[in-house]
């Protein structure tokens, strides 16, 4: 079944937004109230519906945004809430809703897709692959031994709004795969759904240098849980003295909570390894247009090299072919045409892309076919930090 125009797009009126709630209430468990509020939080700007034979069999959210890659801001559309009527299942539904959120995505501009999965076999059908980690951390509160007092740490007021956002932004463009958040993130930041988050900033002299939002979670007894729904130092200084403050916690709290990347850099600060790291969910890319999402991320500095690569793509053939990609000061430059000596399918080139998997971990499993020298232009290209994602969407 091919999708006509008018088929997918945003809610029409209350009684598809309606329809949208019960769809996500049974494919996620929600309770109506809850599902009729996720739908009302949502609004109807990201929500997109796939209706067939007049009814709406399917929902997602569609949300514009950014991820840092190489300290460049790289346009992205999250996709999310995926969810398909019960008596619609199984007839190839989710793959359509899917399909068409891509081809309006592209039509968009943006370079990338990305998204959290649920299930694997439908995403990768579609063209996703595995391009990052998020990690939980959880460190021992009454562990932390570090003391730091010489910054101001005071409550988030909203007139800090603006200082909180660069200061983010400082620490997200150094990371691999961190969102240039837009308001549906910051959101979720601030209002999530564990609880009532409170903010704390620490100050410098040069302004905020940190910051942390927390909610206290009561376990058993007076005993709580520390959940950072976000938590950010750009200085050493700062740092310390966010950690100084999970610390004061230990009368009450056994266990702080946030999530990040493997290589959290604040776990070098404490003395022992009082914490531990597990993967939480293993997030997914699709590359929405080869030449434009290689030339919109950043490289390596004193790096340069070609690639000549051969993409395959079962859904947009413009994909489809040879590229020559051109490395230099930084700077991507991709053209029609070269030899090809780079083989995989646009799925492979979303591992490759983040730096997620190397050249030669990708040709390992049969994902990407090439002459060892092309690999070793590849692993140099694709070096960086290892791509991670903070936030859910």
């Amino acid at each position: 079944m091919e999708t006509k125009p008018g088929d997918f797009g945003p809610p029409r009126d209350e009684q598809e937004l309606a329809a949208a709630a019960d769809i996500m209430m049974q494919s996620y468990a929600m309770t109506p109230a809850d599902a009729t509020a996720w739908a009302k939080r949502a609004g109807p700007a990201p929500l997109r519906l796939l209706r067939e034979g007049g009814q709406v069999v399917g929902t997602l959210v569609a949300i514009p945004m950014g991820q840092w890659y190489g300290g460049r801001d790289v346009p992205i559309i999250g996709v999310g809430g995926v969810g398909v009527s019960p008596v619609h299942r199984g007839q190839g539904t989710a793959t359509r809703l899917m399909q068409s959120v891509l081809r309006e995505a592209r039509e968009s501009g943006a370079p990338l897709s990305a998204l959290y999965p649920a299930t694997q076999p439908l995403y990768r059908r579609v063209g996703y692959e595995h391009a990052g980690a998020r990690y939980e951390i959880r460190v021992k509160v009454p562990m932390i031994d570090v003391q730091e007092r010489t910054l101001v740490l005071r409550a988030i007021e909203e007139r800090d709004a603006e200082a909180i956002t660069a200061c983010y932004q400082r620490m997200a463009r150094a990371r691999h795969g961190w969102l240039a958040r837009g308001s549906y993130v910051w959101e979720r930041v601030r209002a999530p759904r564990a609880g009532m988050a409170l903010g704390y900033l620490v100050e410098g002299s040069s302004g905020v240098e940190g910051y942390v939002y927390l909610v206290r979670k009561q376990t058993t007894g007076w005993n709580q849980e520390l959940i950072a729904s976000d938590l950010v130092a750009t200085t050493p200084a700062a740092a310390r003295r966010l950690l100084s403050f999970l610390g004061d916690h230990r009368s009450l709290a056994a266990e702080a909570v946030w999530f990040g990347g493997a290589d959290d850099p604040l776990l070098l600060l404490l003395r022992e390894q009082s914490y531990s790291v597990k993967l939480d969910m293993h997030w997914m890319i699709r590359v929405l247009d080869v030449a434009k999402a290689l030339e919109a991320r950043g490289w390596p500095q004193g790096l340069s090299g070609a690639l000549h690569l051969e993409v395959e793509d079962d859904l947009f053939p413009e994909n489809r072919g040879r590229f020559v990609l051109e490395v230099s000061d930084g700077v991507g430059r991709v053209k029609r045409g070269g030899d090809g000596r780079m083989r995989m399918h646009v799925r492979g080139l979303s591992s490759l892309y983040t730096g997620f998997h190397s050249a030669e971990a990708l040709r390992a499993t049969g994902a990407l076919e090439a002459d060892d020298a092309s690999v070793r232009t590849a692993v140099g290209l694709f070096s960086g930090p290892q791509p991670t994602l903070r936030d859910m969407f």
